[in-house]
């Protein structure tokens, strides 16, 4: 069965939704990936969909989804982005948090260098969870 991954910040709009992107486009169907937000947004931020699309990635038509504990429930690991305490605890799960910057409101030189980031943090994740 394949390792699933949930991405959690506050939107849903940015961070997370770049950080399953490319998880999903990495690991190739070799991991299950959801993304969500305690406080989700209204629409993905033009910036990130702009970032990704100069990668190849297309995520122009997702929508920020509300997080749930089916979701945590579900996941192997969660990655918390500046998502606080909403993200519920449950014993057996692997919790990470990326301190990255929120790219809400940046220029796009600043959204890449948080792609980039968030790339260089997700194949290092892959790495350990294919292995």
């Amino acid at each position: 069965m394949a390792p699933q991954v949930l991405f959690v910040c506050i939107h849903n709009a940015g961070r997370s939704q770049m950080a399953a992107a490319l998880l999903e486009h990495h690991s190739m169907g070799r991991v299950r990936v959801r993304s969500a937000g305690s406080a989700p947004g209204d629409k993905i931020n033009p910036m990130t969909v702009e970032a990704l699309a100069e990668w190849g990635i297309d995520i122009e038509d997702r929508s920020p989804t509300f997080l749930t504990t089916g979701d945590v429930k579900a996941s192997d690991v969660v990655v918390t982005m500046g998502c606080g305490d909403a993200c519920p605890v449950f014993p057996g799960k692997r919790y990470l948090d990326w301190e990255l910057p929120d790219p809400a409101g940046k220029d796009l030189n600043m959204v890449r260098s948080v792609r980039n980031e968030i790339d260089r943090r997700v194949r290092a994740l892959l790495s350990e969870i294919l292995d």
